[in-house]
């Protein structure tokens, strides 16, 4: 038998084949079922072991770039906006700086947390659904995400408007806790625009839908871009300015994937318009929301701290701004993992809902370990590029050299942001939010942050003994990941995956 023929046409497994008959099924076969290459190869005895590794491995990376490249592209277009913002901030001044990177790495990511983590409640249901080939399930879960999503976030514009208060209480300099106030302001319709990108997001991710985000994400940076020129330099706007802009830029990518979904062919079995059964099992769907956003929240919050912590040492103004250009470096390379992030998740929640058992297990394993080697390049280029990089950000030869300082720090949290984040995305794939959640706490709370603060202020190593706390609670949560994803019976997984969507389409019915 000729695999590499056969390996190019969809095959649909049994799992598919026990799906009651639709009237769509006929078009749903036309390229939008999980190819099932990748199981049959897995599963075939006849083949050596060499070869049945070298073909599947040229499946998985073929899907895995074709969702992994776009999605690290949206990713790091939508962090480069939020990095472009502070730059332009940094080069009005130090205090400026400081404020930008407090307001953004101190309250903005409160927000971007929760609303992401939410959001992977989509991904979680969205993918096994597209996997089982129950596409109707897919529009609901996106309009149900979206009204939970901005349900939330009015509790989160009063945080923002009481920002100044908050940082004053949690011991941040009265001076800069003002400048950082203002900034935030400017980052309340931000919000509502994350109440509705990621929903989006992880509905068209689901559908291995990257391409027209990425499109959508560079023209906005282009409009960013120039936009931040104008306020912050020629309109003499400033802080306000700079984020007015930011949220103007995020709604825009809103308005864009909009467009996209209602006109594009690719999304007609999955939105179908707006439907009354988006406002019914709300309360469930904020249950698996609320896991999904307490264990990504607990994971961006632990990074949140570190910046904040900062705040209270004895020269808080050099420790934020070397920090943050560390913080803003780690957060731009951090969009690789986040993507293939996506991409994991994506991958596994597919495989899981069409019954390939194999396929998913082997999809971690080549993520997991394409997703180190990556991270492994990112930080010795960094220690190569240590003593100037921070000039891209300000031009201050002191916090050059603190941020000089803090590289190699910088480049051992890359390394295990690169398995990290991936193991999060099997995670959500999986639906084990509340599973890592509780992990999260153990090793971010009760270890990391404390060892972090004891090095830090008890023995007197400032910035490097925060983040040295940091690395080991990061390690710990990742070996354990490590540890908990490769001993998983794949095969309990499947028939978890079944039974979760037989429970929610008995609700979508009921």
């Amino acid at each position: 038998m000729d695999f590499q023929q056969e390996l190019n046409q969809p095959i649909l497994n049994s799992m598919h084949d026990q799906l009651p008959p639709s009237p769509e099924s006929s078009e749903a076969r036309q390229g939008h079922e999980v190819d099932s290459g990748l199981e049959k190869v897995l599963s075939d005895t006849e083949l050596s072991f060499c070869k049945r590794l070298r073909l599947a491995s040229w499946i998985e990376l073929r899907l895995l770039f074709r969702l992994a490249g776009p999605a690290v592209f949206v990713y790091m277009i939508n962090f480069v906006m939020s990095l472009s913002t502070r730059v332009f901030c940094g080069h009005l001044g130090n205090l400026e700086l400081a404020a930008a990177s407090l307001g953004n790495s101190g309250i903005q990511l409160l927000a971007y947390g929760l609303m992401l983590g939410m959001g992977s409640a989509v991904e979680t249901l969205c993918g096994q659904a597209y996997g089982a080939l129950r596409y109707d399930m897919l529009g609901v879960y996106l309009q149900r995400s979206t009204i939970v999503l901005t349900l939330t976030g009015i509790p989160l514009t009063v945080a923002y408007v009481f920002s100044k208060p908050i940082l004053i209480l949690l011991g941040e300099p009265t001076y800069v806790a003002s400048a950082a106030a203002v900034f935030v302001y400017g980052l309340i319709p931000q919000i509502f625009a994350y109440a509705l990108n990621f929903p989006i997001q992880k509905f068209l991710q689901s559908q291995s839908i990257v391409t027209p985000s990425a499109y959508i994400s560079a023209a906005t940076l282009g409009v960013h871009l120039l936009l931040s020129w104008l306020a912050v330099y020629k309109l003499g706007l400033g802080l306000i300015g700079a984020s007015l802009v930011l949220s103007l830029s995020w709604w825009i990518i809103v308005v864009g994937q909009i467009v996209y979904i209602l006109m594009s062919e690719k999304c007609k079995l999955t939105w179908a318009g707006l439907s009354l059964h988006a406002f019914s099992g709300l309360w469930d769907f904020l249950k698996l929301s609320a896991a999904s956003a307490v264990m990504l929240c607990l994971e961006t919050w632990y990074f949140q701290i570190l910046v904040l912590i900062a705040g209270l040492l004895e020269n808080p103004e050099l420790a934020l701004d070397s920090l943050s250009i560390c913080m803003g470096i780690s957060g731009l390379l951090f969009m690789v993992s986040v993507g293939f992030n996506a991409a994991a998740s994506v991958r596994v929640g597919n495989e899981l809902g069409a019954g390939n058992p194999k396929s998913a297990a082997f999809t971690v394993a080549v993520v997991t370990l394409v997703s180190f080697i990556i991270a492994l390049v990112e930080a010795v280029v960094v220690l190569a590029l240590r003593h100037v990089i921070s000039y891209a950000f300000t031009e201050g030869e002191t916090v050059a050299n603190a941020v000089s300082e803090l590289s190699p720090f910088l480049a051992v949290t890359l390394i295990l942001c690169g398995v990290q984040p991936v193991l999060s995305g099997v995670a959500v794939g999986c639906g084990w939010q509340a599973f890592v959640a509780y992990v999260n706490v153990g090793c971010y709370y009760v270890v990391g942050i404390p060892l972090g603060c004891v090095l830090g202020f008890k023995y007197d190593l400032g910035a490097k003994g925060i983040w040295s706390g940091m690395i080991g609670g990061t390690l710990m949560q990742t070996l354990i990941l490590l540890w908990v994803t490769f001993r998983t019976d794949w095969n309990k997984e499947v028939e978890t995956t079944r039974k979760r969507l037989n429970r929610w389409e008995d609700k979508e019915t009921s």
